[in-house]
């Protein structure tokens, strides 16, 4: 698969539930997988993070990405300033009506 080498850690069985316990894989709770299956049946787990929605942009525009990279980049280094309170903006704010 993709010239992935794979390295057997166990055996396991399907419970009641046809649930696989793979905790000898080191899976963790919680952890996040794309399931994929090919004509022989081997099954492979693709880690995945989930994002909120509302920061795709980051991920999805290069310029956001780059903006925001550069804006960390100062503030770790002291060169961020305050430019005041932004929250009358923020969704569920007042109108500027």
């Amino acid at each position: 698969m993709n010239g992935t080498k794979f390295t057997p850690v166990g055996e396991v069985s399907a419970d009641e539930r046809s649930r696989i316990a793979v905790g000898k894989a080191g899976v963790r709770r919680d952890d996040r997988y794309a399931v994929a299956v090919n004509e022989e049946g081997a099954i492979l787990l693709t880690p995945l993070v989930s994002i909120p929605k509302r920061e795709l942009l980051v991920w999805e525009n290069t310029q956001v990405r780059e903006a925001l990279s550069r804006g960390l980049l100062e503030s770790a280094a002291g060169q961020a300033r305050s430019l005041g309170d932004f929250t009358q903006f923020a969704d569920g704010g007042e109108d500027d009506d």
